[in-house]
């Protein structure tokens, strides 16, 4: 690639907010490119991770891709685990003070955190650093150096701070902390580019450069990506809301999970977790735009490319075929778990007690939108005993065989 196809696909799916600060990153982005070029080196990337769990969903992997797409044009990439940061929590897009964890528990959780990763990024070609090296050394008066860069007003117009601030709900000083020590950590890195996402906007543009600047370094350059909506296309994939693909699921199950997004949510897909290039995406949204693709076919491409992507070209064609023959032939697994029945059970023990369901309220939830069915047949009574052995079906994709 040349400088400006590398430059093409490196601010593919960035949303930045403002369009003069989208320029500004992307003329940074290529000079910086060219410069590196010139001088026979690599750029230095990273983006840091606060392992405050350790189940992955796709969601997580959108920087992980972006990392990747760096590794691939030759550069050094730095996985960052925010051991120090993750002490506080990012507060940038929550309304309530986040609870504190110790370096243990998020030393815990980084072990499996990068095990998940390294099915995007090259192992090979990844370093892994960990920010208490550097931020358990700074001395107090370090920190005072460090603050004075930012005014309290720069914080607290930041929504979720403000939000919490006209709510009357305590905004706590050590939070105001988080975005000088992810400041701190590009600086301790010598970084040329900081990957994030629209969350941590401020973080990245404003604390970095700003922190960088001021310890005399060349100031890192943000690339801000877009946030991957969840599967039902409009709010961010969260476990909590049940609207995340998991990266730890079967390839069965991360195909149905993107089939079942909303269309309009499949270009954001197509450029946020696909290893697809520029070209490829603009004929992708070309072909559903100009009605050349049936949304269900290309649907169907974009769920392969991002199963396989996780396991295997083979992983991904037997999921698809298992899907045809499930939701377009209308018949049932083949093989599913199985559950055995015990005396007594009512249908909401039964789906508990299967792990079909992640709560009562859930299992209520389902049976209420005629979402279980018992060999075909719809299950309307979360109270009532569980009626027979057969194949017991929650929404679409989950299948249980109970004897």
């Amino acid at each position: 690639m040349n400088i400006n196809e590398q430059v093409e696909l490196l601010m593919q799916g960035t949303e930045y907010g403002d369009e003069s600060l989208h320029k500004t990153m992307e003329t940074e982005l290529r000079q910086r490119l060219m410069d590196a070029e010139k001088e026979g080196r690599k750029l230095r990337i990273y983006c840091g991770y606060d392992p405050r769990t350790a189940d992955l969903h796709i969601g997580h992997t959108v920087t992980m891709r972006k990392l990747r797409q760096f590794q691939d044009l030759g550069h050094d990439v730095i996985f960052l685990i925010g051991t120090y940061t993750s002490l506080i929590g990012d507060p940038s897009d929550k309304d309530k003070l986040r609870p504190l964890l110790t370096q243990e528990q998020t030393l815990e959780n980084a072990n499996t955190y990068a095990r998940q990763a390294f099915r995007v990024l090259n192992p090979e070609k990844t370093t892994i650093r960990y920010n208490h090296e550097w931020l358990q050394e700074l001395k107090f008066a370090d920190l005072i150096k460090l603050a004075s860069n930012f005014t309290i007003q720069q914080f607290l117009t930041r929504e979720a701070f403000r939000k919490r601030w006209d709510g009357d709900d305590a905004v706590y000083l050590h939070e105001f902390f988080y975005a000088i020590m992810q400041g701190y950590d590009a600086f301790a890195l010598n970084t040329d580019v900081q990957v994030g996402g629209t969350d941590q906007l401020f973080n990245i543009v404003t604390a970095a450069r700003k922190v960088m600047t001021s310890l005399g370094a060349k100031p890192n350059i943000g690339i801000i990506m877009s946030i991957l909506p969840g599967t039902d296309g409009v709010v961010k994939m969260s476990k909590s809301l049940g609207n995340h693909i998991p990266l730890n699921s079967s390839p069965e199950d991360m195909y149905g999970k993107v089939m079942s997004i909303p269309d309009a949510a499949m270009g954001q897909f197509a450029r946020l977790v696909t290893r697809w290039l520029p070209a490829e995406i603009a004929a992708f949204d070309h072909g559903l735009k100009s009605g050349i693709t049936h949304p269900r076919d290309a649907k169907m491409k974009l769920a392969h490319e991002i199963t396989s992507t996780y396991y295997s070209e083979s992983d991904a064609e037997k999921a698809q075929a298992a899907f045809v023959r499930l939701f377009q032939q209308g018949s049932i697994p083949e093989e599913m778990p199985e559950f055995t029945l015990s005396a007594g059970q009512t249908v909401i023990d039964v789906l508990m007690a299967a792990g079909l369901v992640s709560s009562k309220s859930d299992g209520r939830r389902m049976i209420d939108q005629k979402g279980v069915r018992l060999d075909g047949e719809l299950l309307e009574k979360s109270e009532e005993p569980f009626p027979h052995p057969g194949v017991l079906q929650v929404g679409k994709r989950r299948f249980v065989r109970c004897a």
